[in-house]
């Protein structure tokens, strides 16, 4: 079997040492070649899988910086990837030949409490947005990992615990300074450039490198409940049912998600639990806490728990709940999804049989709740298309070992596969694209009716594909 991982590489060039002289002399960054110092951990991202090499790396410090990166790429004729967090699970934030711009210096965020906004730079995660927008009482629809980069999660959609009541990230996208494939800085807002703003909800890193984000606020916290009761998978399938027909009218309130997986050897679990393979019913109420714990309280009494971490808690706390299970660069991730077209018993049997024995007991798996305000923007709205999916699964395959890539890989593509004939038009979460070894196929599948718009925007603001290592829209002239 072919390792996905190798795809989407390029034979590296190489630069004379002369050529990068005048852009060292400009950039207030850092221009990094291979083999010099740094550059192996420059290229490293969160996926350990991932293993490219740049032909260069530009660390920029702010935009001239990337203006001039971008500059010096299309001069050289090198493709451009774009790395934020860098905690994309294909590695898109990396390449092979070509110049790889970080923004991960670039992580300021500014928050006015009075308009209820936030400008948050390229690089930031959203563990630095979580931070400074509740130190007002702010919060913005995020991820679920706090170290996640804000850039390359919005750009893609946005899904996160806010989703009920406030929607995706880029549902609260007002606008973003971009640097496009000709080098010139673009405001892209409702009054500025629309088509582009319309485009970057959704479409991906395709149409430049995003160096400032301009998000609507909500009041929220500092407190919050969190629900997280942890079943033996021996229960089967009756408290999924019940958290299935218990949120089915409280979609405006509640983000929630059944997560799979395996305890591990850790003192916060009791030892007679270790190995034992488990469900976690995960959910925020996106309001008042006293209220979310009455109203969350019915989904932690479906049974014996082997244990339970529900209770009122800091929303930034509440954000990092998932950071120690998957920490930057120490494991090998590949993962996929399906929008489901609904959520029947047999569908439950199906996803609590195949994830009864995954091949590393790393792996997660989750069934995720739509409805509420996600579901009220039209499909033509942004560029992420069709809103009318009820739920998602996703099939997080995680391990540690090179010689596990194909068992694992191919375990995972085989229960993605299982899952077809549920899915939603065919339509994936394109940050859990796998590798995105589906191609053009997939994203036609994916954005439905807006891809031919999309790949017209794309001609116009980057007519030679130069941004092209990412779930790639083609442009067309």
């Amino acid at each position: 079997m072919t390792n996905p991982a190798k795809m989407q590489q390029q034979t590296s060039s190489s630069l004379p040492s002369w050529d990068v002289e005048p852009l060292r002399k400009s950039f207030r960054g850092e221009i990094l070649l291979p083999g010099e110092t740094g550059y192996d951990a420059a290229r490293a991202v969160w996926n350990a899988m991932i293993d490219r090499r740049p032909t260069i790396i530009a660390r920029c410090k702010g935009t001239a910086d990337v203006m001039d990166a971008v500059r010096f790429a299309r001069t050289h004729d090198l493709p451009v990837s774009i790395r934020g967090g860098g905690h994309n699970v294909a590695g898109h934030a990396v390449c092979d030949g070509g110049m790889m711009i970080d923004l991960s210096g670039m992580r300021a965020v500014t928050v006015d409490p009075i308009v209820r906004r936030a400008w948050v730079e390229g690089g930031a995660t959203w563990g630095d947005l979580d931070r400074e927008s509740q130190a007002y009482g702010l919060a913005m629809p995020g991820g679920l990992i706090s170290d996640t980069g804000v850039a390359g999660l919005t750009l893609s959609g946005g899904i996160g615990w806010l989703r009920s009541r406030y929607g995706l990230s880029i549902d609260n996208l007002v606008s973003a300074f971009v640097v496009t494939a000709d080098g010139n800085t673009v405001h892209a807002s409702a009054e500025h450039q629309p088509d582009l703003l319309w485009a970057l909800k959704g479409g991906g890193g395709n149409f430049g490198v995003v160096t400032m984000f301009e998000f609507a606020l909500h009041p929220l916290g500092p407190e919050v409940m969190f629900c997280a009761p942890i079943y033996p998978i021996e229960l089967g399938a009756a408290p999924i049912r019940f958290w299935r027909d218990y949120l089915a009218d409280k979609n405006d309130d509640i983000g929630s998600l059944i997560e799979f997986s395996t305890i591990p050897q850790d003192p916060a679990f009791p030892e007679s639990a270790w190995g034992r393979r488990v469900y976690t019913i995960g959910a925020m109420y996106a309001g008042d806490a006293a209220e979310g714990e009455r109203l969350l309280q019915p989904l932690r009494e479906l049974g014996e728990t082997v244990a339970d971490f529900s209770g009122r808690m800091n929303y930034c706390e509440a954000q990092k709940l998932f950071d120690a299970v998957i920490p930057f660069g120490k494991h090998r991730c590949y993962w996929k999804s399906h929008y489901l077209s609904g959520l029947d018993d047999a569908v439950i049997d199906r996803i609590l049989a195949g994830n009864a024995r995954p091949p590393s007991p790393s792996t997660l798996s989750s069934i995720w709740n739509f409805g509420g305000a996600t579901s009220r923007v039209a499909a033509t709205a942004t560029a992420f298309g069709d809103r009318s999916m009820p739920y998602m699964f996703s099939i997080d395959s995680i391990w540690t070992r090179p010689e596990d890539d194909e068992r694992n890989i191919a375990w995972t593509r085989d229960f993605w596969q299982s899952m077809k004939p549920h899915s939603h038009h065919g339509r994936i979460y394109l940050n859990f694209p796998g590798l995105g070894e589906e191609g053009e196929a997939l994203l036609s599948r994916s954005f439905g009716d807006n891809y031919g718009r999309l790949k017209a925007i794309k001609g116009r603001y980057d007519p030679t594909n130069l941004f092209r290592f990412n779930q790639n829209i083609t442009p067309t002239a």
